[in-house]
């Protein structure tokens, strides 16, 4: 099965944001990067289909050169080539990424042969879209299904089960197709030394971008306000015991 993967290049998990002084972009000074969480679960899953009945993983991103880095970090645990459609531009909208990554599949399926699967992340970790997958599957005229937490492989069809509150959905398409799959799916391996040298010597093919008109124009960036924590303190010494049995009882514990 030859399945393609598109990741996205975001700010770690965790990491403190800081904007710059005009709010019209992250201060990337000392932060880390790393692939989105759904994505990192998707190439995960693509390399256990592959290593399950043979194929090939081939992962794409949009995004600036350093995005090179997450690339090869998927190349370390197993998918097979790795392209990159290189951008100086700091934001690109749902729909100026989607033209962008339909106009590359399509160049690299008309190199070779048409993917049987294209994965993404059910939403990217910092601007939560919802869209890109959508807007590609769309334009390549491909069914999806988003929000997928399991995948089985058929002849000439996959099944995907998505999670509803009162149980679950399976849906069976036909091959090719795209899936937006969710963090939990699957628990995505660490990278071994071979596979972290293997990496580092891997060619990453280029294809540039063009941007086109797209839907959404940025005005300004800005963080929610902190939430500070509020510390009451009870007395000192043998004073605060009257009060700390107090405060025991109000939470039911004595």
């Amino acid at each position: 099965m030859r399945i393609l993967v598109c990741v996205k290049r975001v700010p770690a998990p965790g990491a403190k944001i800081v904007l710059t002084p005009d709010g019209q972009d992250i201060d990337a000074t000392l932060l880390g990067f790393a692939v989105s969480p759904h994505e990192e679960c998707a190439v995960e899953e693509a390399v256990q289909i592959v290593e399950r009945q043979g194929g090939s993983v081939t992962v794409m991103t949009l995004g600036p050169p350093e995005a090179e880095e997450q690339l090869r970090s998927a190349v370390a645990v197993g998918a097979t080539t790795a392209v990159l459609l290189p951008t100086g531009i700091p934001d690109w909208d749902p729909v100026t990424t989607a033209n962008a990554l339909t106009a590359a599949i399509k160049r690299v399926e008309n190199e070779g042969d048409p993917f049987d699967l294209i994965m993404f992340g059910n939403e990217s970790a910092d601007s939560g879209g919802y869209q890109v997958g959508i807007r590609v599957a769309r334009a390549l005229g491909r069914p999806i299904v988003s929000g997928i937490k399991g995948i089985d492989t058929h002849e000439g069809s996959i099944t995907a089960r998505r999670q509803t509150p009162s149980g679950s959905e399976v849906y069976r398409l036909p091959l090719p197709a795209v899936l937006a799959v969710k963090e939990g799916i699957n628990l995505p391996r660490y990278p071994t030394l071979k596979g972290r040298m293997m990496a580092r010597r891997a060619t990453i093919s280029r294809i540039e971008p063009t941007p086109g008109a797209g839907g959404q124009s940025k005005v300004l960036l800005a963080t929610p306000p902190s939430t500070g924590t509020k510390v009451e303190i009870l007395g000192q010494g043998a004073e605060a015991a009257p009060a700390i049995v107090d405060m025991l009882e109000g939470l039911g514990l004595v």
